[in-house]
């Protein structure tokens, strides 16, 4: 869909403007460094942190949680480190819930908006198993205007799997995309978008809402 690239587009620039202009609070700084690489970028970080946890006991003590951030390759000093690990750590137990803390580092959204990305969500989901597959996709996306498929170049189904690899970690797609990854697409997607009757519209017109 155009519109969702160059919304990918225009995120990209604005986190790496902000990260250009400096800033101070480390969480932020995570989140711009995540939203350069893309609206899936806060989803690989998470990958990053599941291959640390050798145990799958979903939390990172401070050198597990800093191997992770180091391995995805992003760039904090050891102090901004053990300042967002404090920050996250809330109850003081040497140890973070990841999947709690890439809920903190999804930039945020208003009711409104959050009750649109549901409602897309919703209809993609046909089946309601709380996954967006292939299935699900046909006789909702409209594949016919896709120039690939114009040409022939690509079936049905390979319009479809590259229409979900967006919403999913950069080479690790795997064709499904869960209610948490779509959030998470869209809270990026939304960074980008100041305006909420914009955003309103965007996601009306792609959706048919």
């Amino acid at each position: 869909m155009a519109s969702t690239e160059r919304h990918e587009q225009d995120m990209r620039q604005k986190a790496s403007r902000a990260l250009r202009s400096g800033v101070k609070d480390p969480v932020e700084m995570l989140r711009l460094q995540c939203l350069s690489r893309g609206a899936a970028g806060i989803k690989g970080l998470g990958r990053a942190f599941r291959i640390m946890d050798d145990d799958s006991n979903k939390r990172l003590d401070m050198s597990e949680f800093k191997k992770g951030i180091s391995d995805y390759g992003l760039v904090l000093e050891n102090e901004e480190i053990k300042d967002l690990f404090t920050t996250i750590d809330m109850d003081r137990s040497g140890y973070i819930d990841f999947d709690e803390f890439l809920r903190h580092l999804r930039p945020p959204m208003n009711k409104g908006r959050r009750e649109l990305v549901l409602k897309a969500f919703n209809k993609l989901d046909k089946t309601g198993d709380g996954v967006i597959t292939v299935d699900d996709l046909k006789g909702v996306y409209d594949v016919t205007k896709h120039p690939k498929y114009i040409s022939g170049e690509w079936t049905e189904e390979q319009v479809f799997l590259k229409f979900l690899s967006s919403y999913d970690t950069p080479n690790e797609s795997d064709g499904l995309v869960t209610k948490e990854e779509f959030m998470n697409y869209y809270s990026g997607v939304s960074a980008s978008i100041d305006n909420d009757a914009y955003f309103d519209l965007m996601m009306r017109n792609s959706w048919k809402l």
